[in-house]
């Protein structure tokens, strides 16, 4: 297939966009780019599919995000990370069966295809949502997605009593780590290598050093990446604080093996600066979430100064009920703007800056930089076509700018993953649409009742039916 006469933001070493741009794709590869005209010449017999007026760019990646979560959209609103977690989110996820787990993972993976999302990094999945249907998710509806097991074995949040888990949502060695090794033995680069198995290890304080440092040495051994939320809260702060000897967030994760290369950290929010040295020092990666951070007043994370270090920043929506969204391009835009608010100073963080975060930053971060993340010749066909025709993206005249500012995912028209074509026209190829949300619908209503949270959730005023 020859894509032609876009607007081809490619992301590659040199930052090129070709105004009147062409991609030819053979099979999963592309296999080359650049002008229509040229493009056009080389290979005159192939079939065509014409993007006037589109803008396209590579998948968007998001490194953080939680599958089973989007079944509780809206359940946990104007709430503190703890009491979001404590008295709403556990409480409804101890409550799951494998076919919420199932559906849940249907309709988050429909909802990111269809706002360009072409690979994911999914944080913890927990045993009790059924992790061969999240795989069979993925490989359904061709999607890429690297799957965090959860790996944990103290069912609190920060060691403190007072903030228990659901005893549903509770694993042990044996069911976290030891099961997480046996999907990955299963399903590791299933799906045309489309499936990558990870390491999803809970925060600090809900894994023991022991269990840490068993789950690391295994990473090393067996080359399996580990994802883990860090420095999200200031009680996260307070934990590190707590240990004696009294440490900080990264010279904790330094103690048990935690930094490396193959490791993703999440929101990392309330660092020292010997935090951010040791990040860098260590090629560790960090998932940006400003919109989670910024809706459960967790903070703000420095990512300029983890920019100036040098650390690798990618960008993530996390959870549908802290968003309320999977969608990454709007979390583009909040990423461009938060940080010039606080920092008073318009240039930090641009436009550019952004979409690398999107793209090519979160491949490295998932170690998939050689084969996604820009489009390039040799690398897969993961790219997303943006129908610039509308009266709220018109005129514009920096492309990266009117993707990451005015863009939304309501504005994606062709999505292709893996060379196939996976959203047309805007609306999904390779999932019934309609059948998946209803479906969550139904089964997130159901949870809400099994919890004992149905009226809980459903806001502060009155439902007049």
């Amino acid at each position: 297939m020859l894509y032609i006469n876009a607007t081809v933001v490619t992301v590659n070493s040199n930052r090129d966009v070709f105004l009147n741009g062409a991609i030819f794709v053979s099979g999963n590869l592309i296999k080359d780019v650049g002008r229509t005209a040229d493009l056009l010449k080389k290979y005159p017999g192939e079939q065509k599919h014409d993007l006037d007026g589109h803008i396209v760019i590579p998948g968007l990646i998001s490194t953080h995000m939680h599958t089973a979560q989007t079944l509780l959209r809206g359940a946990a609103d104007d709430l503190e990370l703890v009491s979001w977690l404590c008295e709403r989110i556990w409480v409804l996820q101890g409550n799951f069966t494998p076919e919420d787990g199932y559906a849940a993972a249907r309709i988050s993976i429909a909802e990111m295809l269809k706002t360009g999302t072409t690979c994911f990094l999914e944080s913890m999945f927990a045993n009790r949502y059924g992790f061969d249907g999240l795989c069979k998710a993925v490989t359904e509806s061709g999607i890429r997605g690297c799957l965090g097991k959860i790996v944990m074995d103290i069912g609190t949040y920060a060691k403190d009593p007072k903030w228990a888990m659901h005893p549903g949502l509770v694993e042990d060695r044996e069911m976290s780590l030891l099961g997480a090794l046996k999907m990955h033995e299963t399903w590791d680069k299933a799906a045309n290598d489309r499936i990558r198995v990870w390491f999803g290890a809970r925060t600090p304080g809900g894994v023991s050093e022991a269990l840490y440092k068993e789950m690391t040495a295994l990473s090393r051994e067996r080359k399996i990446p580990i994802t883990m939320h860090c420095a999200e809260v200031k009680a996260d702060r307070e934990f590190f604080a707590s240990l004696s000897p009294p440490q900080t967030p990264m010279s904790f994760c330094e103690n048990v093996g935690l930094l490396g290369p193959s490791t993703v950290l999440v929101h990392m929010v309330h660092l020292e600066d010997s935090d951010i040295k040791k990040l860098a020092e260590t090629n560790t990666h960090v998932a940006h979430c400003p919109t989670s951070n910024a809706k459960l007043a967790s903070g703000i994370c420095r990512v300029p100064d983890l920019l100036d270090a040098g650390v690798n920043v990618g960008l993530g929506t996390d959870g549908a009920p802290c968003n309320n969204t999977n969608d990454l391009m709007q979390e583009m835009k909040l990423a461009g703007i938060i940080h010039k608010a606080k920092s008073y100073d318009p240039t930090l963080v641009p436009a550019e800056t952004v979409l690398e975060m999107a793209t090519i930053n979160g491949a490295k971060a998932l170690g998939l930089e050689d084969s996604i993340g820009s489009i390039e010749v040799g690398k897969k066909a993961d790219f997303v076509a943006v129908d610039m025709r509308k009266v709220h993206l018109q005129p514009y005249y920096s492309p990266v700018s009117a993707i990451v500012y005015s863009a939304t995912g309501g504005d994606v028209k062709l999505v292709v993953v893996d060379g196939q074509v996976v959203v047309e026209d805007g609306n999904l190829k390779t999932m019934d649409e309609e059948e998946i949300w209803r479906e969550g619908e139904k089964r997130g209503h159901e949870i809400a009742a099994r919890a004992g949270l149905a009226d809980k959730v459903k806001g502060r005023w009155p439902l007049i039916s």
